[in-house]
């Protein structure tokens, strides 16, 4: 289990779909939150800069520096990471993983770079979908305003020839909205690709949740 905090303007909030118009901010301190996640267990942590994936190069990430110089856990962060500089600076203050979604989905080859060049342990490509009527999943870039035009399963056939080990993959339709996670959705990408490492994202509500998705083969 991995706990998520979502960062904004130095707060901890929840976007419901990616909608910042629909953004429910919490009193609690992300150093705070994080330190109290380590004491009860958790051995990662999966931040989420949106004012980086909202404001690109103009973002203040100075929250975010903070809260992985503060976090006592190994952490995951992504959000508005556009080029090798990004990956660097947080890796830099100790972030564990650094999670990349739109260059991942949009530029393949030069994501399949930054793998041979940071390694794939230091790198998770966040592939985000939203399923059509016939149950395809389409990825989404830029903090899911985006179609590609792309299939989650040809940009895995891709990656399976690359190196990649860590995928984190959320369904959009589920994200915020307290209604179960796609157990089909893993399910299938675990029978495709029995090698990557899937981190389920969206709809887990409670313990049930858990033990449901532990035998999809997310990890």
């Amino acid at each position: 289990i991995i706990p998520a905090i979502d960062l904004l303007d130095g707060q901890c909030v929840r976007l419901l779909q990616g909608d910042f118009r629909q953004c429910k901010v919490y009193e609690q301190d992300a150093a705070g939150l994080a330190a109290r996640y380590s004491a009860e267990g958790a051995r990662w942590l999966h931040v989420v800069d949106l004012a980086a994936s909202r404001d690109g190069e103009n973002a203040d990430i100075g929250p975010l520096l903070d809260l992985l110089d503060a976090a006592p856990q190994s952490v995951q962060t992504g959000g508005g990471v556009r080029n090798a500089a990004d990956i660097g600076v947080r890796l830099d203050h100790g972030a564990d993983r650094v999670v990349v979604g739109s260059v991942s989905i949009n530029q393949p080859q030069r994501f399949a770079g930054w793998l041979r060049d940071f390694g794939p342990e230091c790198l998770v490509a966040a592939l985000d979908v939203r399923l059509d009527e016939d149950g395809t999943p389409w990825l989404r870039s830029h903090g899911w305003t985006r179609e590609s035009g792309l299939s989650l399963w040809k940009v895995l056939d891709f990656y399976a020839e690359t190196g990649l080990k860590h995928v984190l993959c959320t369904d959009i339709g589920k994200d915020g909205a307290m209604a179960g996670p796609n157990l089909d959705l893993y399910r299938e990408i675990f029978r495709r690709y029995p090698d990557l490492r899937v981190q389920a994202s969206g709809g887990v509500r409670d313990l049930d949740d858990l033990h449901a998705l532990s035998k999809t083969g997310a990890r």
